[in-house]
């Protein structure tokens, strides 16, 4: 794709640009002057060409739509039909004058993801961290970084998993593709699944439970019966492309109980299932998140990925590798609990696990304690921050979207403190404006009696 040209600046008409329209308090106003856009023009130019393609959206634009998608928890449809609305969101873009149409497709949004990948959200992430770390403070680095870090699971967009449903999945599948490809089926089993589906209906009742048993097993016989059919039914210059889908396929029928790497949807078939222990929700399906959170600003300096059901304390070096990419220093001290029960330290990075001590400093009891506030923050990532349900598709999908809500959480953090200052002074203000009365009417009352 050919890069984006750089827009001229145009000489001010009879009407004043957004820069001159807008509150200069606003906190995407300030998001707009505090962010480096320089940093992702240098870092993204490389995925343009120069002399061949069609021509791109600014780069500006596109990170900008990221960071409001996530900021306010929104959808690529619904944030492209606000943007067209929204002064502010048109002035973070680099936008001077008011544009009426939509910046761009949809779908360009997950073509951008996808080209940037996952050094360019972790780009993101890095300049979140440095907006609320302006520094500002010159020995910075001499401070020992303290940090909390936990691990939750970001589920996916797949329905609850049951071998009924994947059965049949894969039975409509087959008959798209025999479709598609012009394919006679010896036979299609459209009534005979149909009657099956209006007796597994009633697996719960008295009478209904042994003709359930028999339809959900003559369903997963019928699946089976359509890919075997399909297979040898496919030309040899079709079969290629459909083996890794037919293999899927033999692969959920042959799956048992107890099975490990089971195949839990058929359009992500990376899910992994996670206990949860807790009796409102026993299972989690989608892969597991490590987040890092600073002990001193509440900042988080890490979220990563992973797609394997690891424990707790297998996923820490991963995470302080990514911050010491991130931040170009180590770790000092790493406060846990005791999921990650193991691992005594990593590199110069010392891991304090909770236990019983009687002796402990009342100062690592604080940091203890202080260990604690990274709950709240995986809540507020999941409730506020699309975290809670990750609809990207893939591995890629995975990794992208916990980075981008983190990096969506630090934005939204340093914003609020903008907010929070400029009501501050307001009030200040007021307060003092209402003092200045006070003493011009006591003198005018002074003089006039």
């Amino acid at each position: 794709m050919l890069r984006a040209p750089k827009k001229p600046e145009p000489q001010l008409g009879l009407f004043h640009g957004l820069a001159d329209q807008l509150d200069q308090r606003h906190p995407l106003y300030l998001l707009a002057d505090k962010i480096d856009w320089s940093i992702f023009e240098e870092a993204f130019k490389v995925y343009y060409s120069e002399t061949m393609g069609k021509p791109a959206k600014p780069i500006r634009l596109m990170v900008s739509l990221l960071i409001l998608k996530y900021v306010r928890n929104l959808s690529d449809e619904n944030l492209v039909e606000q943007w067209s609305e929204n002064l502010y969101y048109q002035y973070l873009s680099g936008e001077q004058y008011f544009r009426a149409t939509t910046p761009c497709v949809p779908t360009e949004l997950v073509a951008f993801r996808q080209r940037i990948g996952e050094s360019g959200v972790e780009l993101i992430l890095k300049e979140s961290i440095r907006v609320n770390n302006p520094h500002d403070d010159k020995n910075d680095d001499d401070k020992v970084s303290v940090v909390s870090v936990d691990t939750t699971v970001q589920e996916k967009n797949i329905t609850y998993p049951t071998d009924d449903k994947l059965y049949k999945k894969i039975i409509k599948k087959c008959w798209k593709i025999a479709d598609e490809e012009a394919i006679d089926l010896r036979q299609s089993y459209t009534r005979t699944v149909k009657k099956l589906s209006h007796l597994q209906r009633f697996g719960k009742t008295k009478n209904g439970a042994k003709h359930a048993r028999k339809a959900n097993k003559k369903i997963k016989i019928i699946a089976g019966r359509l890919v075997r059919d399909l297979s040898r039914k496919l030309p040899l210059d079709k079969l290629g492309i459909y083996l890794p889908t037919i293999k899927l396929y033999h692969r959920v029928l042959c799956q048992k109980r107890g099975d490990s790497n089971k195949i839990y949807s058929l359009h992500e078939p990376d899910v992994k299932c996670y206990s949860k222990g807790k009796e409102h929700k026993k299972f989690e399906f989608g892969s597991k998140v490590s987040i890092l959170v600073d002990q001193r600003t509440g900042v988080i300096m890490g979220a990563l990925n992973f797609t394997e059901t690891l424990h707790d304390s297998k996923t820490l070096p991963e995470v302080l590798e990514q911050y010491e990419r991130l931040m170009d220093k180590e770790v000092d001290e790493a406060f846990v609990d005791r999921g990650y029960k193991g691992l005594p330290n990593y590199k110069a990075t010392t891991i304090h696990v909770p236990k019983p001590d009687k002796n402990i400093h009342k100062t690592k009891r604080k940091k203890h304690s202080k260990r604690a506030a990274i709950e709240p923050v995986i809540g507020h990532l999941k409730q506020d921050y699309r975290l809670c349900r990750n609809y990207l598709k893939g591995i890629l999908g995975d990794l992208m979207n916990v980075i981008l809500a983190a990096a969506a959480m630090n934005f939204k953090r340093v914003m609020t403190l903008w907010r929070t200052e400029a009501i501050r002074c307001w009030i200040l203000s007021s307060q003092f404006a209402l003092a200045v009365y006070r003493d011009i009417i006591a003198q005018f009352l002074k003089l006039t009696f």
